[in-house]
């Protein structure tokens, strides 16, 4: 294969990026932590380095984030690229070899570089060539693998099962696909006087109020309220930048459920989602995913991202409701590979593990812990 990389002003919009590849995106995380560096790629495949002169080139625009760790040491993390059609049997040699291309745009000290690739293998659709399943940690779950030098990460960031929607099809076929119940829910929320509506930025101290209600019930970490804040700020950011809505459902007057969505090329983004404690049996949850996805469709995007899933229908996973909640609305269920490593220092790469496991034990044992109602 054939890989060339071509640094580019951050000023660039980037569009026609999975939003998070988007310049936007990287503009928002750099108020956080993070610093960014923006290229252009060109890919040819071809095994090894038989490429023929003539190949079909794809380009396609990378974002990567750097983050600063303990003294001097950083890592590099890739959300959601390269953005590339590639060969099932080529990707691992395509991150290694991007890998490669990359070091020296890192800092010296940098110690791996996190991918976070957007191939994924469907659900009930078999497995493609050049996949295997992890069937010692997945169980049925069949998602994407690469081969060495690349190590699957400790914990995952972005999260690697979702359902996507098709919105292709009219409005009634969309709602003859979901369970009978949900279309039920729909219109038991609408008969009941629920209303949706975008408040936008401005709604950002109503929708902060019930996430902190959905954080102390679900047991869930959240972001202070100026990273929400900071989003919005940042969709403001010009050519190339998401329509990013705020939707809130009320009945008379009072705020039961709200969500935020972005919108960005032909994908809407269900973002983040809150509920109050009270008014649950008013459907407001149905009737916001209704809204906004009669919305996107109407925007123009043909696919509904319900972004974040667990793994399987496990009724003993924590956020077992959460599964049934987003596939009964229809689509495809589909699982990404997660979080892949290629290692730049293999002694700090050790401390980095053991660093991450205690972070990720905390997270998803002692913080949720502490987060239980007395």
């Amino acid at each position: 294969m054939r890989i060339n990389l071509t640094p580019l002003s951050a000023s660039h919009p980037g569009k026609g990026m999975p939003f998070l590849q988007a310049e936007f995106w990287a503009q928002f995380k750099s108020d956080f932590g993070w610093t960014f560096r923006s290229f252009s790629l060109d890919f040819a495949p071809g095994v090894g380095k038989a490429v023929p002169p003539d190949a079909e080139t794809e380009s396609t625009e990378l974002r990567v984030l750097v983050r600063r760790l303990a003294g001097p040491f950083s890592f590099a993390y890739v959300p959601g690229g390269p953005a590339l059609e590639c060969p099932a049997n080529l990707r691992s040699e395509l991150l290694a070899e991007l890998g490669a291309a990359l070091r020296p745009h890192l800092p010296p000290t940098c110690i791996l570089i996190r991918f976070d690739p957007p191939w994924y293998e469907p659900e009930g659709k078999g497995r493609a060539a050049g996949f295997d399943a992890l069937a010692e940690t997945a169980g049925p779950v069949v998602r994407p693998i690469f081969r060495k030098p690349l190590r699957k990460a400790g914990s995952d960031v972005q999260p690697p099962d979702t359902v996507l929607l098709s919105l292709k099809p009219g409005e009634e076929e969309i709602l003859a696909g979901m369970k009978p119940k949900w279309r039920y829910n729909i219109r038991l929320s609408a008969k009941k006087g629920v209303l949706v509506g975008e408040e936008g930025e401005g709604g950002l101290p109503v929708f902060y109020r019930l996430y902190e209600e959905t954080s102390k019930r679900d047991r869930i970490a959240i972001h202070p309220l100026k990273y929400y804040e900071g989003l919005f700020a940042k969709a403001k950011f010009g050519p190339g930048s998401p329509d990013l809505r705020l939707w809130v459902a009320r009945h008379e007057g009072e705020a039961l459920a709200a969500i935020i969505t972005l919108f960005y090329g032909d994908t809407a983004t269900y973002l983040y989602g809150a509920s109050s404690d009270t008014g649950r049996e008013l459907m407001p949850s149905y009737a916001l995913q209704w809204a906004a996805i009669r919305a996107a469709r109407e925007a123009g995007c043909v696919v509904y991202d319900f972004y974040g899933i667990p793994p399987t229908d496990d009724s003993d996973h924590p956020m077992a409701g959460l599964y049934r909640f987003k596939t009964g609305f229809g689509g495809q269920v589909v699982h990404y590979a997660g979080s892949w490593d290629l290692v730049l220092s293999a002694p700090l790469y050790l401390a980095w593990q053991a660093a991450e496991s205690l972070r990720t034990y905390w997270f998803k044992n002692l913080r949720k812990r502490s987060l239980r109602k007395p």
